[in-house]
């Protein structure tokens, strides 16, 4: 952390913690960590975690079946409003749905291989 001396760092480290014994950035979490950041007046990091629904849906743009996967969220209706490119996949919802117990695979998408790839496919084209 970039601050003025060493005591403002600390008197930071101390709001953030709640705990007067705690001077060093090493010992923050990621929360109190991002709520020092905030409170600099700066954007704080997002996180996504590998259970993150976020996570679970990612795509890998050069991969076909993920194209294709795309083009059948956006048939389904699974989408959402973008202001760069009007309607986009709903990230989060096809993420709870790839975690829940109506997906074939319960896996993170970009961890599948394409037999995988295919059961997912083949489910969203059942829900058409």
């Amino acid at each position: 952390m970039n601050a003025p001396n060493r005591d403002t760092k600390e008197e930071y480290v101390q709001w953030a913690t709640g705990d007067v014994s705690k001077i060093s950035c090493n010992d923050l979490n990621f929360e109190q960590a991002n709520a020092i950041i905030e409170k600099l007046g700066k954007r704080p990091v997002k996180a996504f975690k590998e259970d993150t629904p976020m996570y679970w849906a990612y795509f890998d743009r050069f991969n076909g079946q993920h194209k294709y996967i795309q083009s059948l969220l956006h048939q389904v209706g699974w989408t959402m409003p973008n202001t760069k490119y009007g309607r986009v996949p709903d990230l989060p919802r096809f993420g709870n749905w790839l975690q829940s117990d109506k997906s074939p695979v319960n896996k993170p998408l970009k961890k599948m291989n394409p037999t995988e790839c295919s059961k997912i496919v083949a489910a969203l084209e059942g829900m058409l």
